[in-house]
């Protein structure tokens, strides 16, 4: 199973989802996790992790992952070829490594990072900027690639940013 996490921020709260799905091309989710939490932490440049790592972290406790299942991520995981890692490297410590961890990202971040690839879906000129821990980072652009979707974002991700808002 693919686990698919965004958070957004209100005032007081936080609106996690987590759409589950079997297959990267699919079209539909087969299931749909939420939760609403208090922000125990406000935003700290460079350390974006601290305010969505724990609205992820308690989310996932609600969900029985087994061997294999992967998880994305709104964001990066590794983020320069000196080993520091975004809000996804640290899921991935926090998962104690078992689970690979994909960060699909809409903006870029500019330091040099060798891991980072970028995926042109559709028709758009701008990039998707793809990282990962746990799998190999070029096994998984084919993926990205394959999402549902005709456009930039794929179909389910989109929905994704759409729940957290609602």
């Amino acid at each position: 199973m693919i686990y698919a996490f965004d958070t957004y921020y209100y005032d007081d709260y936080a609106n996690t989802i987590c759409i589950a799905f079997e297959d990267w091309t699919s079209e539909k989710e087969t299931e749909i996790f939420s939760e609403k939490t208090n922000i125990t932490s406000d935003y700290e440049s460079g350390a974006f992790y601290k305010r969505e790592l724990p609205c992820i972290v308690s989310l996932l406790q609600r969900i029985d992952l087994k061997q294999g299942d992967m998880i994305i991520i709104d964001g990066y995981v590794t983020l320069n070829n000196d080993g520091k890692i975004g809000l996804g490297g640290y899921l991935y410590e926090a998962l104690d490594q078992k689970y690979p961890v994909i960060g699909i990202a809409k903006n870029e971040f500019t330091t040099p990072d060798s891991q980072r690839r970028n995926i042109y879906r559709g028709e758009s000129k701008t990039p998707l900027y793809l990282t990962v821990k746990g799998v190999d980072v070029d096994e998984m652009v084919p993926k990205i690639e394959q999402m549902h979707g005709s456009y930039r974002f794929p179909t389910l991700l989109k929905k994704l940013d759409q729940l957290t808002r609602l």
